[in-house]
């Protein structure tokens, strides 16, 4: 009977013992959930940070659609016929960074593009000649986009490959009409010209202070008509911008000094302007406006502005 009873308070013993292991495993079962539950919370709050962080990266991104990525919308620009190479690349260029705008460029004529925008028709007008002082008092802004050179144009066949500006004064104003006068065949002198209120004939007169003077036999609306019309005419003179210049005719040198971006770049070329985007004061460009505007004001695209022939002018 002793023996019985030794054996059934074992097994009580015994019992009380697995009782008190199970309870030590669901404690330890317990402090490992909440160990679990805190490294789960923690890695919550981590993700949260890092997501915190994300919000750096939709700033980035922010960043990235004012440089020009992730922009839509519409970008019109109107004006110098002189600025089409120019705007033509830079407008490829920047649609390609940014398909969903639609770019468009209107070659209408300096002064038209000034007016255009002044009246609100376009976004950013182009303009190859410096603001008059009334266009500034009307509130309209100038942003110097790059530097053009004004190439005097003859046709191929003409032996005359230097003028001096006062050469090219007096021949604008008729006082010289025979090209045997300037080193050249006998022949008159048939003077090709721009339109008013062109930006390259305005740039021209000014440097060659022949303002209301010159003689033109025809005057055209167009960089690329002159260089055609001069093209096939041996006795032909005209102008054009030095960005649009071709081999069909011969761009002479003036006082000595061949047109070239290096001779725009440090002023030794006389007859030179600016290329310069139009905006007003009073009016907030769009967001795709304003990203194109960035983007052509910035260094980064000073290697397609030499491309297009014309003489960058950011650092």
């Amino acid at each position: 009977m002793k023996e019985i009873k030794n054996i059934a308070k074992e097994r009580i013993t015994n019992i009380k013992n697995d009782n008190k292991n199970t309870q030590n495993n669901i404690s330890s079962a317990k402090t490992r959930h909440k160990r679990i539950t805190a490294l789960v919370l923690c890695a919550g709050l981590l993700l949260g940070a890092l997501t915190g962080c994300g919000g750096g990266s939709s700033e980035k991104d922010g960043n990235d659609a004012a440089n020009g990525s992730s922009i839509s919308g519409k970008v019109s620009t109107d004006g110098s016929t002189s600025m089409e190479k120019v705007i033509g690349i830079l407008g490829e260029a920047f649609t390609e960074l940014n398909p969903d705008v639609n770019f468009t460029y209107n070659p209408t004529g300096s002064g038209t593009g000034i007016t255009s925008v002044s009246d609100g028709i376009c976004d950013i007008g182009l303009s190859s000649r410096a603001l008059k002082d009334e266009e500034k008092a009307k509130g309209l802004v100038a942003t110097t986009l790059a530097l053009d050179g004004i190439a005097v144009i003859v046709n191929p066949e003409n032996p005359v490959k230097d003028l001096s500006t006062d050469q090219l004064t007096k021949i604008f104003t008729g006082e010289i009409t025979d090209w045997s006068d300037v080193g050249g065949n006998a022949g008159e002198i048939v003077l090709i010209g721009r339109e008013a209120g062109s930006g390259t004939r305005d740039g021209f007169e000014s440097i060659t202070k022949t303002s209301e003077k010159c003689q033109y036999r025809q005057e055209l609306t167009s960089t690329g008509d002159v260089i055609t019309t001069v093209s096939q005419n041996p006795l032909a003179i005209g102008y054009a911008s030095l960005a649009s210049v071709k081999d069909s005719v011969t761009a002479i040198s003036v006082n000595g000094v061949t047109p070239s971006e290096a001779s725009v770049q440090d002023g030794s070329y006389p007859i030179q302007r600016p290329f310069i985007m139009v905006t007003k004061a009073d009016t907030e460009l769009s967001p795709a406006a304003k990203a194109f505007f960035d983007y052509a004001t910035s260094a980064e695209v000073n290697e397609l502005i030499s491309k297009a022939g014309a003489v960058p002018v950011s650092k």
